[in-house]
């Protein structure tokens, strides 16, 4: 047998697969993007075929790729975009709904009427979670709400629900397996973190039949068999499910974070700073939450986590809608062409803004524009938006943890951006540390299945693997910095609690 393990990246726009040798190397990979549907302002919906479909095209493709016989995977490890939620009939597998991405906003109002009743600090104590419409719970009983008979069918167990882990491993094993893990599980609001299992109290604050939950595992526990029905992945027939964890937890995992205080961001679709806090967790009421990262047998993990809703997406806006470029890169050009931001600042909150803030009314803003202000300043200024959502978490993740973060270790698509990288090193005044596999989240994934699989003997063995593409240190002058991240107060002031709610 080769050792290899195949990694499913299961992501917010798109679906990736690589392939991992023992050294932590790509063997081959494939991506396939998807619709992104937004029905009303503030909405985003997927469909849960185009999710599937995706992941599938992509494993045939990084197969087919990598040349991949009967036996030469080992193992496959399941990371994915988490909160999304999923309701599908037992019977058929068909969903009921369309999927609810966990940026959409749909659910604020009954997130108001949660918090009015005096649940949240329950809540926040059993689930680490604030009340807010991006985690599960609502999602799931919006869904019930708009398909009648829906409450009396998931009672029965005709109904099951899922965040797109637990939809995939349902669709991978041929419906044979309903199951999610830990650190999926603690995003949906339904989840004690402190006894790693479902909260029935939680459940019944949500009007949510616990009948359709899937079971929740450790991490690396196993979570079935892919089945051999599946044309053009045949040689993956009878390959174990063997890891599966939330995308930030596998990023974290990926970024080799395995220490107290170890510190990783995330610069995707959102942004997602996670700090290792080991087999403590941090109680906070400054913004942040805490989930379950991994766990090794009935051992739990926990991370800090501060979440940004738009950070990639904000480049994308400026792509798709705003047509000023026509790739990610060309932002960089056009943000080089200033030396600073000349005093435009843009708060990317298009469908609210997440950690420290959490406000689900707030909406995108541009302020500071001149006669003179240009596509270079819109560019500029949606590059260090993304920085200054980062700050604001990092800064209140070193004063709720106790925790120096001496360094930030970066991955993701706008992770390769030199500009944003210096400038995130600059306003936090902390080394920025960039590895050379960007794609943290499917290499971490990958770790913990083939730590699972016996494949890696230790953690010590993983720390080896990681290598620094490129360190960034901080060379601003504090007074320049602190002018400046006092002016992104000002403008995050300017943008929050916009609309009304309904």
């Amino acid at each position: 047998m080769s050792g290899y393990i195949l990694a499913i990246d299961q992501g917010t726009t798109s679906s990736r697969c690589m392939i991992f040798d023992k050294d932590g190397e790509v063997v081959s990979s494939a991506q396939h993007a998807f619709t992104q549907h937004f029905p009303q302002p503030g909405w985003v919906e997927q469909d849960p075929w185009d999710i599937w479909n995706t992941v599938l095209l992509s494993m045939r493709d990084a197969c087919s790729v990598g040349k991949i016989q009967q036996g030469d995977i080992s193992v496959i490890g399941i990371t994915n975009q988490r909160e999304t939620t999923i309701v599908w009939d037992a019977k058929t597998g068909e969903p009921v709904y369309p999927a609810i991405v966990w940026q959409c906003r749909r659910t604020a109002s009954m997130c108001d009427q949660i918090k009015e009743a005096g649940f949240a600090d329950q809540i926040l104590e059993k689930t680490g979670l604030v009340v807010d419409a991006y985690f599960s719970a609502t999602k799931i009983r919006y869904i019930l709400e708009q398909i009648p008979g829906a409450v009396d069918r998931a009672e029965k167990g005709e109904l099951l629900f899922g965040t797109v882990d637990s939809w995939l491993i349902w669709n991978l094993t041929g419906k044979t397996v309903h199951a999610t893990d830990y650190s999926n599980a603690s995003r949906t609001m339904l989840f004690d973190i402190n006894q790693l299992c479902w909260d029935e109290k939680l459940c019944q604050i949500f009007g949510i039949p616990m009948e359709m939950l899937p079971e929740a595992r450790s991490t690396c526990k196993g979570f079935g068999y892919v089945t051999s029905k599946m044309q053009g992945i045949e040689s993956l027939s009878g390959v174990q499910i063997q890891a599966v964890a939330g995308d930030q937890a596998a990023a974290l995992f990926g970024q080799q974070c395995f220490d107290e205080g170890d510190t990783k961001n995330t610069y995707g679709t959102g942004c997602f700073a996670l700090m290792n806090t080991g087999n403590r967790r941090i109680r906070t009421r400054s913004g942040l939450v805490t989930s379950v990262a991994w766990s090794m047998g009935d051992k739990a993990v926990y991370a800090l986590e501060g979440s940004v809703f738009n950070a990639g997406t904000a480049i994308t806006w400026l792509i798709e809608e705003m047509k000023m470029i026509t790739k990610p890169s060309e932002c960089d050009e056009l943000a080089s062409l200033i030396s600073d931001n000349e005093g435009v600042y843009f708060v990317p909150a298009f469908t609210g803004l997440g950690a420290p803030y959490w406000d689900m009314y707030a909406r995108g803003t541009i302020l500071g524009l001149t006669r003179g202000s240009g596509q270079s300043h819109f560019a500029r200024a949606v590059l260090e938006s993304i920085a200054y959502q980062v700050r604001d978490l990092v800064m209140t993740m070193q004063t709720e943890s106790g925790f120096t973060i001496n360094e930030l270790k970066v991955d993701g698509g706008a992770s390769r951006s030199n500009l944003l990288m210096q400038f995130q090193s600059d306003i936090l005044f902390t080394a920025v540390n960039r590895g050379r596999e960007t794609e943290s989240t499917a290499q971490g994934i990958a770790f913990l299945a083939g730590l699972g699989a016996g494949i890696f003997s230790s953690l010590e063995e993983i720390k080896k693997i990681r290598k620094v593409d490129r360190l960034f240190s901080p060379q601003m002058e504090e007074e320049a910095v602190q002018k400046i991240c006092s002016e992104w107060k000002r403008a995050v002031l300017r943008a929050e609690k916009w609309i009304e709610p309904e």
